[in-house]
């Protein structure tokens, strides 16, 4: 599932991070794609797509496995048998809940993922010399400079990204697929079902929690020219600086992504658990 949602969303996820950094630079989605081809080629899109890759594998193995944990015990909190099955708004609230121990591997990843999509821009401003255009460069600098604990620039944004969004995540995907479902089982839903609740689902994660992500964005990538504020003093110099409409730069590419990468990742992810349910009934 993992694999699927970035192979399908890294593009407009490198737009999305440049325009959240550098919103001056860019006037709108078409101008980020045509500087980034211009500047740095078709792989400009791609950069930061292996530590995507690990950072997208990693939190969804985690969260996917957490969810079903967490559903257990949202159904030791409400007081039903443990295969009863829960109500959209109860598996919101699950994925909640698993969100905050995908975090704990997601923010490492995804600092180095964000340093790498950004490093053009870095350059190019003059907020350093030299960029790291590697993975283990960029890995060998944040651990030279800040020690392991540096991977987790932007830990708190990421958390507070993370536990509201997903509620909205898996409770829009959840409500889609109740929708279509119709009175029919969920189980029995086909691939364009899967991917319109999947997108659904993805869109709602974002427009909830969207200046939030702009912020970490910020963060992770300016923190590497030296000493960065946390979230709340990131958040006031954005405002009082560039305005509101700042925190929103970069909306328009985290919206067709969204749509077409958790659409993606849910096909992907419901199919292969699918496929792994039958394998192991097999035995």
């Amino acid at each position: 599932g993992g694999t699927a949602c970035v192979l399908t969303g890294q593009p407009f996820d490198t737009a999305k991070v440049k325009m959240q950094t550098f919103p001056n630079m860019y006037k709108g989605i078409v101008d980020c794609f045509v500087k980034t081809y211009k500047q740095v080629g078709f792989q400009g899109f791609y950069k930061g797509t292996t530590p995507a890759l690990v950072a997208n594998i990693a939190e969804n193995s985690v969260l996917f496995m957490c969810y079903g944990f967490c559903q257990q015990i949202v159904r030791r909190i409400v007081g039903v048998d443990r295969k009863t099955k829960l109500s959209d708004l109860q598996n919101a609230a699950a994925g909640s809940f698993a969100s905050a121990f995908a975090t704990l591997v997601l923010c490492p990843t995804e600092l180095v993922k964000c340093r790498l999509q950004a490093m053009h821009e870095m350059q190019l401003s003059g907020k350093v010399v030299q960029g790291h255009n590697t993975v283990w460069s960029v890995v060998k600098g944040v651990i030279q400079k800040d020690g392991p604990l540096g991977f987790y620039r932007g830990l708190s944004s990421t958390l507070l990204r993370e536990v509201p969004g997903y509620f909205f995540f898996f409770g829009g995907y959840e409500l889609s697929r109740t929708f279509f479902a119709s009175g029919r089982s969920k189980d029995e839903l086909g691939p364009i079902p899967l991917l319109l609740s999947g997108g659904f689902g993805g869109s709602c994660l974002w427009i909830a929690v969207y200046p939030v992500d702009c912020v970490k964005s910020r963060i992770q990538v300016l923190s590497m020219a030296g000493k960065q504020t946390g979230f709340m003093g990131t958040f006031v110099t954005v405002v009082r600086t560039e305005g509101v409409l700042a925190l929103y730069s970069g909306l328009k590419p985290t919206m067709i992504r969204a749509f077409l990468a958790n659409g993606a990742l849910f096909l992907a992810y419901e199919y292969s658990r699918k496929l792994m349910m039958k394998q192991i009934d097999s035995y």
